[in-house]
């Protein structure tokens, strides 16, 4: 069997393989490397996912509770706003609810004292003589002590003449209260004398001719809502003949312009008779009735 020898010069390929390995080395360099840029890459792509990933979600968190607490603030403003309009509501009815209590409480008061007022006066008519007298003469009475000066049935001699002093001098002003009870009547009756000499027609004798002035009442009468008001005419009653009133109520009568007082003298005519009627001591319905009688009527006809 034929055998073959060869020498073959591996030289070139060990070369190559060394070329080979240098390039290996770098790929593995540059992979290594590669590797590591990656690996940082992704740490820091992680790290910046995670800083954006966690500041969305405290900002989430942020917006979440600045929501809630913009909402719950607005409700406890609307909330604190309803409790003053409340407050104020239930201020104002307790203003109202005073004013009313105090309305009726002085209403119910002025009832009670018409009321008493109005016993007392039905009371004081039952029996006026006793009541006087335990008003006016039991009192007088009771403190007679006070005005009378008594004296001791024994007494000794220095003590005779103070007593006798003492009785004296209650006598002069007792005596002077007479005389200026006295006085003060007299001067009445020279006042109430002049007055009625001022007022008199003087010289003025009946059985003269002249002038008499006598005093009429003319009144209107309205029996019913659509009638026409009847005028009539009333004289004062005296010796005087049919003539002479006809005469009277026909010249009433024919005097022109039978007009009412003035308003002004119309408002103080109603003043008076309001005072007059409220100091008066009739029950309260018969001073309203009479108030509404005056009021209801027509023109100032009384």
């Amino acid at each position: 069997m034929a055998s073959f020898s060869y020498t073959v010069d591996t030289a070139p390929m060990a070369e190559e393989m060394r070329s080979v390995s240098r390039h290996v080395d770098g790929t593995t360099t540059a992979v290594v490397a590669m590797q590591a840029a990656v690996i940082e890459a992704e740490a820091s792509a992680a790290d910046h996912i995670c800083a954006n990933v966690n500041r969305g979600f405290y900002s989430l968190i942020r917006s979440q509770i600045s929501q809630k607490i913009a909402r719950l603030q607005s409700e406890v403003d609307s909330q604190l706003t309803q409790l003053k309009a409340q407050s104020l509501a239930v201020l104002a009815i307790r203003s109202r609810m005073e004013r009313d209590y105090h309305m009726i409480g002085a209403r119910y008061l002025k009832l009670f004292n018409s009321l008493n007022k109005n016993l007392k006066s039905r009371v004081t008519e039952l029996d006026r003589p006793a009541i006087e007298l335990a008003q006016n003469n039991v009192a007088k009475l009771n403190n007679r002590y006070r005005y009378m000066t008594a004296t001791v049935a024994v007494n000794q001699l220095e003590s005779v003449s103070c007593s006798q002093r003492i009785i004296s001098a209650n006598v002069r002003k007792r005596g002077e209260a007479a005389i200026l009870s006295l006085q003060r009547f007299i001067a009445d009756m020279n006042e109430q004398e002049r007055l009625t000499k001022q007022v008199l027609i003087k010289n003025q004798p009946f059985w003269t001719a002249g002038h008499i002035y006598l005093p009429v009442a003319v009144f209107e009468t309205k029996f019913a809502e659509n009638t026409l008001v009847d005028l009539d005419i009333a004289v004062p009653s005296g010796d005087f003949q049919k003539a002479t009133a006809s005469a009277l109520k026909n010249a009433a009568y024919s005097s022109a312009g039978l007009n009412w007082m003035p308003e002004a003298t119309g408002s103080e005519l109603k003043s008076q008779f309001s005072r007059l009627v409220e100091s008066s001591n009739a029950p309260k319905r018969i001073r309203e009735t009479m108030i509404r009688l005056f009021e209801g009527q027509k023109g100032g006809a009384l």
